[in-house]
């Protein structure tokens, strides 16, 4: 992993932040409709010795907000005078869905799916190119966060292509409930990344336009473990005590079989085996009942929190796990297997997708 020159100031934009400083760095994008600029915000953490410079993103779709939230927390927990490297923080990259509680941008793209951008195309090839050129290929190491879509939660999940043990290796240093092998999409900020050879992890976790402790505290505590793991901050990266109890590379949605609305008996974390009963879906008058079961053994990853459905919604996220006995130590609940076991850190105080479709 390349590394900052020794003791040197590092150069964002216009801005220079000296060894063991935090600055704040606004790069235009584009012209709002009022002819005044927008601008993508960082902030970042130019640590006192040498090191990696890795970014930390959130709101690449402009209604998961989870990311802001975590991205708030470190920038508490961190100090840049005991930082090696530098960390680059982006609470918020869709900053136009993100003003209008949108996953999208007013052009209505998909900026997730709009890599590598051209500074001269759509606004969601403008933001995406100012995002790659300014943050991606200054970087070594990506963490990027996201949450699940409108109306559905996700179990915090990080998500890596498959095939590298590096990433696999950062992975269980984060000590998210479950690590997905999942694809790279065309377009999507963590296949330029792969093109570009910047290992990134993707995290899952919390709902859209929502802040919850769990996903936050997983957050937060994982990208810590990260960095522990590598030498950015002086700690221990929990790798000999954090539990992982799940790896899945294969999910599969469960749609309701009518309209209606439905009543779950479970929830994301929870281990299912196949035919296990998920909700029931009856008419108005709670007529008619169907049941949905699992279709696997595993773990439910995501789950739809709207009650009011239509026939083929999707409503849970199973993802299909073969060695089910190990995991979480035979409990109901893979949050429960964690919340019995000791964390590597403390917790954080706190204050009060897709592949859906």
């Amino acid at each position: 992993m390349s590394s900052d020159d020794t003791g040197e100031a590092f150069r964002l934009h216009d801005q220079t932040i000296m060894p063991g400083t935090c600055a704040t760095v606004a790069i235009p994008v584009s012209q709002q409709v009022t002819g005044l600029d927008a601008a993508l915000a960082l902030r970042v953490m130019h640590g006192s010795r040498p090191g990696p410079c890795v970014f930390v993103s959130g709101a690449v779709h402009g209604d998961e907000i989870v990311g802001t939230a975590i991205i708030q927390r470190l920038l508490t927990r961190l100090a840049p005078d005991v930082l090696a490297g530098t960390i680059i923080f982006a609470p918020a990259v869709n900053i136009y869905g993100f003003v209008a509680h949108s996953r999208y941008l007013p052009d209505r793209r998909d900026l997730n799916r709009s890599f590598p951008g051209a500074e001269r195309g759509s606004l969601a090839s403008q933001l995406a190119h100012s995002f790659l050129t300014h943050v991606i290929d200054r970087c070594a190491l990506g963490i990027d966060i996201h949450s699940a879509a409108v109306h559905r939660y996700n179990l915090p999940q990080i998500r890596i292509a498959s095939g590298s043990p590096y990433l696999s290796e950062l992975a269980m240093a984060f000590g998210a409930p479950i690590i997905i092998e999942s694809p790279l999409r065309p377009g999507s900020m963590r296949a330029l990344a792969g093109d570009r050879e910047v290992p990134m992890l993707l995290l899952e976790a919390g709902e859209a336009l929502r802040f919850d402790r769990f996903s936050i505290e997983t957050g937060v505590a994982g990208v810590v473990r990260v960095l522990a793991h590598i030498g950015m901050i002086d700690a221990d990266d929990g790798l000999a005590e954090v539990h992982v109890p799940v790896r899945s590379s294969r999910s599969s949605w469960v749609r309701a079989p009518r309209g209606g609305v439905s009543h779950r008996v479970r929830k994301s974390g929870d281990i299912v085996r196949t035919g296990d009963l998920l909700a029931r879906v009856g008419g108005l008058f709670g007529e008619d009942q169907e049941d949905l079961v699992s279709p696997s053994d595993g773990v439910i990853i995501g789950h739809a929190t709207l009650p009011i459905v239509n026939q083929g919604d999707a409503l849970f996220h199973v993802a299909a796990v073969d060695a089910l006995d190990h995991a979480g130590d035979h409990a109901d609940s893979i949050v429960e297997a964690l919340a019995v076991s000791d964390p590597p850190f403390p917790a954080v105080p706190m204050l009060d997708e897709d592949e859906v479709f």
